[in-house]
């Protein structure tokens, strides 16, 4: 992948990860409702488990915001990719609502169109020490593209299913097989993720330091993004999946086609992001006001 001057080798990595991720959640946020109806179990209970899945990564997110410092965060990177596998195996292994729920709620299942897992603050601290400037813009745009594209071509992959049953497997079974590839994936995010160069002795030693004036410019940029967050609560992809199965009696595949196309849209948004970033540097009158120094 070409990255442009100015951005650590170690972007690469990172955005390969990324892409790996994004396709399996593109995939799993699909499959999930429909291995658990496959289970036997009904809408309230896969509305139950998709709750637990987001409930848990804000736990996460949380715990790794007030004590991930004392750690390397490439250690904590390790550590996320681990879950990832075990939450895979696990969700394949077991069949009971509420072994399920467990393993939602500490795992790492995405059901919404967005990254909302433990891999996404651990994945921004390091993007932004990659680069500087302009550049950083252009990297987590790249960032945000790839993750887009990667999870429209991940719901592309829910069609498998279909096509392993028609070899002869039944249908719990051709989920589970699906699950066990994102314990799978999840290895090899780890393999992917030991290449990174850990912390630097002063960064590991850095102790955080609370924000300063722009404390109240950031609790209004989470009220903002909380209120975004509970309107898409209302519309998670593996809710929507459901209602599509259960009102039209789509197959996977046709609802993968259809999260394939929503998700090319999300990605080309994406690209976006580096115009703005430029215009906010320009002299023009009408946008030299936006320019805005890091929060601190």
């Amino acid at each position: 992948m070409i990255l442009p001057a100015g951005i650590a080798p170690e972007a690469r990595l990172l955005l390969l990860g990324r892409a790996l991720r994004a396709f399996c959640d593109g995939c799993v946020a699909i499959l999930l409702p429909a291995y658990l109806l496959a289970l036997g179990m009904g809408t309230w209970e896969v509305g139950v488990i998709s709750t637990a899945t987001l409930f848990g990564s804000a736990l996460l997110t949380l715990a790794l915001g007030r004590w991930g410092h004392r750690y390397d965060p490439r250690l904590l990177l390790l550590s996320a990719a681990c879950l990832m596998c075990a939450t895979g195996l696990l969700l394949a292994g077991l069949s009971d609502f509420w072994p399920l729920l467990l393993v939602a709620l500490v795992g790492t299942i995405n059901p919404s169109s967005g990254d909302v897992s433990v891999f996404l603050p651990l994945e921004h601290a390091r993007l932004s020490a990659a680069a500087q400037g302009e550049a950083r813009t252009t990297l987590f745009s790249r960032y945000t593209f790839v993750g887009a594209v990667c999870a429209a071509v991940g719901a592309l992959a829910t069609g498998l299913p279909d096509l392993l049953s028609g070899w002869g497997f039944d249908r719990p079974t051709a989920l589970r097989a699906m699950f066990v590839g994102y314990g799978l994936v999840g290895a090899l995010v780890f393999l992917l993720y030991r290449r990174l160069p850990a912390a630097a002795a002063h960064e590991a030693a850095a102790k955080p330091t609370p924000l300063g004036p722009s404390k109240r410019t950031v609790f209004k940029l989470a009220a903002l993004f909380s209120l975004d967050a509970f309107a898409g609560g209302l519309v998670l992809n593996t809710l929507l999946a459901l209602w599509l199965f259960e009102r039209f009696g789509l197959s996977l595949a046709a609802a993968g086609a259809f999260f394939f196309w929503a998700g090319l849209l999300t990605a080309a948004s994406q690209l976006a992001a580096p115009v703005v970033a430029r215009c906010e540097a320009c002299s023009t009158p009408w946008c030299s006001r936006t320019s805005r120094p890091i929060l601190r």
